[in-house]
């Protein structure tokens, strides 16, 4: 399967809702980058995003609240938060 922006963006999107685990993210992240399947026109960003969240297992470099807010728009997407009582 080709890895497009939106198949990147609903990763980090269920990542944010812990719908899956940092470690779930990492290893997509790194078997994405390896495969090499990257949607032709975006091969670039998509690198260094995946290349991004590849490390996020690192505790030096770690995945803040902020980093999926970039990443998220260098893809062309952006973050809302909705809070509700439970």
């Amino acid at each position: 399967m080709t890895v497009t922006k939106q198949i990147v963006a609903e990763k980090l999107t269920a990542y944010l809702r812990h719908e899956t685990t940092p470690a779930e993210l990492v290893d997509w992240a790194e078997a994405a980058l390896m495969d090499g399947e990257l949607a032709e026109a975006d091969t670039e960003l998509l690198a260094s995003v995946l290349a991004r969240l590849g490390v996020a297992d690192v505790r030096a470099f770690g995945l803040a609240w902020e980093d999926c807010e970039t990443l998220l728009r260098e893809l062309g997407y952006e973050a809302h938060v909705e809070i509700s009582a439970v």
